[in-house]
């Protein structure tokens, strides 16, 4: 079973990219982020004619995630992150696919830090520790993925100096990334590559891209029930150098049924 991750940047301006990764690469699941649309606007007939079912939580403009299944209709679970009623940021979707809980996050950003943004984020990060408690409490299968704007360590970035006051770097985010971690979940993509220099994230500004100044930010955590299972994991570098591509490239983990 294939569960893939994938920062499209917008479905409507990426569907071609889209398509074409899902009919190339055929993963069982595909948490998208990012879809930035509304809920009456999500393509799901497109995906339908390759044979994906979707389910997804839209916001106008910007966030948005989506679960698509291969051939099977995704069980919706939750929508939207627990613990904070007055939030209205599209930023989470969990859903039982194949007897696996998938998921799917697009965790805030927050830059510019310090400020309420980082705020934000630091909390958000306090509510979904709280939920994946729950569903280790519960020993359900499950993965936790998407763009976790989170850079974990020096190792997951191409230039330290050059992310040392960003959001994505500070004690503060990486703590609350570790303290996942710690609370038993696994890390596949670092699990496989501990010497790290894997990135899933390269800016379309000041040619990093073909400078392969990139850094890691798309994470893919697993359940002990999961982490049992973990075949492989790996990054499909070569779509962000395709043709009007995300700013992402799509990241996967393989599990033995």
């Amino acid at each position: 079973m294939r569960i893939a991750s994938f920062n499209i940047n917008g479905t409507k301006a990426r569907l071609p990219r889209l398509l074409e990764w899902l009919e190339e690469r055929r993963p069982s699941v595909a948490a998208l982020q990012e879809i930035k649309c509304q809920d009456d606007s999500f393509p799901a007939a497109e995906f339908e004619k390759i044979g994906y079912k979707a389910i997804w939580h839209g916001q106008k403009g910007f966030n948005g995630v989506a679960i698509l299944a291969d051939g099977v209709e995704p069980v919706e679970i939750q929508r939207g992150l627990p613990g904070d009623p007055e939030d209205e940021q599209s930023r989470y979707l969990e859903a039982e696919v194949g007897g696996v809980r998938v998921c799917n996050l697009y965790l805030p950003n927050g830059n510019p830090q310090p400020g309420p943004k980082f705020d934000y984020k630091l909390a958000w990060m306090k509510r979904l520790r709280a939920r994946m408690a729950e569903l280790r409490a519960a020993e359900i299968p499950a993965v936790v993925l998407g763009d976790f704007n989170v850079i974990p360590e020096d190792k997951d970035t191409y230039s330290v100096k050059a992310m040392a006051d960003d959001a994505l770097t500070q004690p503060e985010s990486r703590d609350a990334y570790f303290r996942l971690l710690h609370d038993g979940w696994t890390d596949a993509l670092d699990t496989l590559n501990p010497r790290g220099g894997v990135w899933t994230y390269w800016d379309y500004q000041a040619g990093a891209w073909q400078k392969d100044h990139g850094f890691r930010i798309d994470h893919l955590l697993l359940s002990p029930e999961c982490a049992d299972r973990l075949v492989s994991a790996g990054v499909d570098k070569e779509y962000r150098g395709r043709e009007k591509a995300s700013d992402h490239a799509p990241v996967w983990v393989e599990l033995r049924d």
